[in-house]
């Protein structure tokens, strides 16, 4: 049993009732200037983009440093007086 144009009908006319006219309109005008805002912003961030190329990668070497081998260190005996 689905919604028949009767049941549509009636709950858009409760729609319009409660929320009135006025509201409906303003609500999707407020919709269409958000859609515009942010069509506006994905161009002006595509066109910064394609203006400055992201720099190059730097690539870091890591040269290891020449060491002394680490020996094994003898323990001092204590000094007799």
């Amino acid at each position: 049993m689905g919604l028949s144009w009767w049941h549509i009908l009636l709950v858009l006319l409760v729609f319009v009732l409660l929320f009135g006219t006025g509201k409906i309109s303003g609500l999707m005008g407020d919709l269409a200037k958000g859609i515009k805002s942010f069509k506006k912003e994905m161009t002006e961030e595509g066109a910064e983009a394609e203006a400055e190329p992201e720099p190059a990668a730097k690539v870091i070497e890591h040269k290891p440093t020449k060491s002394k081998p680490k020996t094994p260190r003898a323990a001092k005996a204590p000094k007799s007086s």
